[in-house]
């Protein structure tokens, strides 16, 4: 008889009793074990100390608020590429740049979906299993991706990228001189099985685009379509788009 399949651990740190019990409920019913955090300080505490698959942050905390969560785990070697969701009422474009800027993997707004909180949390742990292919060093003038160490070089200078801005790169960089729509992207990168919301993909861009700096050009705008990464100078430019459509796919 095979071995069940682990039960993945999500922390939720929320600090009104209703929402928190409302995600636990939900999350545990799809068949995740929960952690609770009611404040900024204990939720920093559980998930360096319990390292979880998930974290399911809020933003507006006691005693730390949950950007300072964010940031701190993305500077611990411990929960670097640990996945963050954040889930919040602060709705506003600014505050979804500035949370997904920071190093969240994904923003979603209360009040919000039980079912798509389920599908996020499902998409986000599916690719963190997944992970990149191993393969060998990717050179593109002077910009040099190792996906088996997950570390990205601009003239001989190390990009410090979180996970997912290393996944995009990589994504774009290996399908170079195509055209990826961004909903192609957000199956690719976050492993969403149908396109939930598009801006998640033009924060990241974004980002990524500021922290690649002198070799920020080569990532390219398609207006309407999506994004592109260059060939080299010189070379044929291959207008396509990166995936035929395809159906929408079911939970």
């Amino acid at each position: 008889m095979a071995a069940p399949s682990r039960q993945h651990v999500v922390l939720v740190v929320e600090d009104e009793p209703d929402v928190l019990e409302l995600i636990c409920l939900n999350l545990t019913a799809a068949g995740f074990h929960t952690l609770r955090a009611s404040n900024g300080t204990d939720g920093l505490e559980r998930a360096i100390g319990d390292v979880p698959d998930l974290v399911v942050l809020d933003l507006m905390l006691p005693e730390l608020s949950g950007l300072e969560v964010c940031k701190t785990l993305r500077r611990n070697p411990t929960t670097v590429d640990l996945p963050i969701l954040i889930l919040t009422a602060k709705a506003e474009p600014a505050d979804r740049v500035q949370g997904l800027e920071i190093g969240a993997d994904d923003y979603l707004t209360k009040p919000f979906s039980p079912r798509e909180l389920v599908l996020r949390t499902r998409a986000l742990l599916r690719r963190r299993m997944e992970g990149s292919p191993p393969t060998e060093p990717i050179r593109h003038e002077n910009l040099v991706v190792h996906p088996r160490r997950h570390e990205a070089f601009v003239r001989s200078r190390r990009v410090d990228l979180t996970a997912t801005e290393f996944r995009l790169l990589n994504t774009l960089l290996r399908g170079r001189g195509r055209v990826h729509r961004r909903e192609d992207l957000l199956r690719e990168v976050w492993g969403y099985k149908k396109a939930m919301d598009t801006r998640t993909v033009d924060t990241h861009i974004r980002r990524l685009r500021d922290k690649l700096g002198s070799a920020a050009h080569y990532i390219e705008t398609v207006r309407g379509i999506g994004y592109r990464f260059r060939m080299k100078r010189g070379g044929p430019e291959e207008f396509a788009l990166s995936n035929p459509p395809q159906p929408e796919l079911q939970e």
